[in-house]
């Protein structure tokens, strides 16, 4: 009897250390959404982070909604707060492509980073298989000890049923997205490709292809889920550091014409001349992605 009490104080132990708090709304000015927070959201698999969920203007719970997790959470809506004082503008560009008819009913869920960034985003089986070469790449990065297949484990398993839960999702395959940029972009194509029954959609701006010298390419090679069922988006400027990517991502396009991706149906590459690798030049050009992975 001693035992079975154990047994169900450890399980109600566990399942309480990863409920999150209740959300604290930060904005309700509907004519752009609004958007809710979870401060210190816990987890069993990484350090806690906040989460940020936009919810469009008119949000109904008699509706279902499509849901796209996007990474660097704290860089998507409120360009005051963040470090270098920019923002992608998520907001602003699904409440105009929602009144413009091109995209269906969309939350967005905004993962914030920590200070494990590199560690969380870099793809781990590709880094755990990379040559010493590779590794020495990966470390004058600053990358340290991997830990993605955490990070992902934590967004399928604890944040993903969690909004399923709160919100009217529609929760299959494909009405759930990705999105991310530079290494955002990494671990967004690592993410399709680890759980490709998960994410029907993957959005990778300006993915820093060079961390581990392509390592993440050669893991595509075997990787990629099929075209199917998923769309694949990649693209990149041509300033600072955007100017090291077009070999890499030429190298990852023939990738996925070697899986049978179809460029225009279930995949995009595209090279934006004078852009640079910043928010701002992301959110000029974020319709492109959201209407090709959220299209009606």
């Amino acid at each position: 009897m001693m035992k079975i009490a154990f047994f169900i104080l450890t399980v109600l132990i566990l399942t309480t250390a990863v409920l999150p708090q209740t959300a604290r709304r930060l904005t309700t000015d509907d004519r752009t959404g609004s958007v809710e927070r979870f401060e210190n959201f816990p987890s069993a698999f990484v350090e806690p982070r906040s989460v940020d969920v936009w919810l469009p203007p008119g949000f109904s719970r008699k509706k279902r909604y499509a849901v796209l997790y996007m990474h660097d959470g704290q860089m998507l809506f409120d360009g005051t707060t963040t470090w270098n004082k920019q923002e992608w503008g998520i907001d602003e560009t699904m409440t105009r492509l929602l009144k413009e008819g091109r995209i269906r009913d969309t939350i967005v869920v905004g993962i914030w980073n920590t200070t494990h960034r590199r560690e969380e985003y870099m793809p781990q089986k590709p880094f755990e298989a990379a040559t010493p070469e590779q590794k020495k790449a990966a470390a004058a990065f600053g990358i340290g000890e991997v830990v993605s297949d955490r990070y992902l484990k934590f967004i399928v398993a604890e944040l993903k049923p969690f909004i399923d839960r709160t919100y009217p999702t529609k929760t299959g395959r494909k009405y759930t997205f990705l999105m991310g940029s530079s290494m955002g972009g990494l671990i967004s194509v690592y993410a399709i490709s680890e759980y490709p029954a998960v994410f029907g959609g993957a959005a990778c701006l300006s993915t820093h292809f060079p961390a581990g010298d392509g390592v993440v390419i050669d893991y595509l090679k075997k990787n990629l889920p099929s075209p199917k069922h998923h769309k694949i988006y990649f693209d990149y400027g041509t300033e600072t550091l955007d100017a090291q990517y077009e070999p890499y991502q030429k190298r990852a396009d023939e990738e996925m014409r070697q899986k049978g991706y179809e460029s225009g149906k279930n995949w995009i590459t595209r090279k934006f001349e004078g852009a640079d690798h910043s928010e701002t030049s992301w959110s000029k050009r974020v319709d492109i992605p959201l209407v090709f992975l959220l299209g009606k």
